[in-house]
């Protein structure tokens, strides 16, 4: 008995290895016509496979696409619609570029350089104050999260007119931030077996 293991790998396997059997026998064809028949019904099979993508945009291209990956581009047939050519398959993609912008505090991230940059342009004013505000309180929540023992608003200031090339200078009797400790706190998730537990105790009452 030949296992599937034991056979050649299947370029497309969401098919199966009955169809990649069609498509081999389409390559022994040597009659053109029969050769085309044999493909178109070969096109049919594997559209009736996948019936729910039949409304999808272009999805008979990709059925022939298919079908010319499956014979390796061998198959001598006419192709109703431009298939994707064997090169563009096996180049690799570009490359993504990636930033190379330092972050200055890492716990502070990307996000709050980028709004230190918006308000120090920004016009003087009330609107500016709270943006300022926002964006120091925003600091502070970060801060804690990297350093469970707290942080001074002091601290954040500073930090703040560092980022800011001292252009946002605040003195700490200027301002308060936000007390963390009247944040509301995560509630930790309860697995299913204390799920339970909790709706049984509920039932009791």
């Amino acid at each position: 008995m030949e296992y599937n293991t034991q056979q050649r790998r299947l370029p497309l396997p969401e098919y199966g290895r009955s169809v990649q059997n069609m498509v081999d026998h389409a390559l022994t064809i040597e009659d053109r016509e029969e050769r085309q028949r044999c493909a178109n019904t070969i096109i049919n099979i594997m559209g009736n496979m996948f019936p729910q993508l039949r409304d999808v945009e272009d999805y008979r291209n990709k059925l022939w696409d298919h079908l010319a990956i499956m014979a390796d581009f061998q198959l001598d047939i006419d192709y109703p619609v431009e298939i994707v050519k064997k090169e563009n398959l096996e180049r690799k993609p570009d490359c993504l570029p990636y930033s190379q912008n330092n972050i200055r505090y890492r716990h502070y991230g990307r996000f709050v350089q980028d709004l230190i940059r918006i308000a120090i342009p920004y016009p003087e004013g009330p609107e500016k104050n709270q943006l300022i505000r926002m964006i120091a309180n925003h600091m502070k929540k970060d801060y804690a999260t990297w350093n469970k023992e707290g942080v001074e608003d002091a601290k954040i200031l500073a930090d703040l007119c560092e980022l800011s090339q001292g252009h946002i200078n605040i003195d700490p009797q200027d301002i308060h931030l936000t007390d963390l400790a009247s944040l509301p706190q995560p509630q930790p998730q309860r697995n299913n077996q204390q799920r339970r537990k909790g709706n049984n105790q509920k039932r009791k009452y």
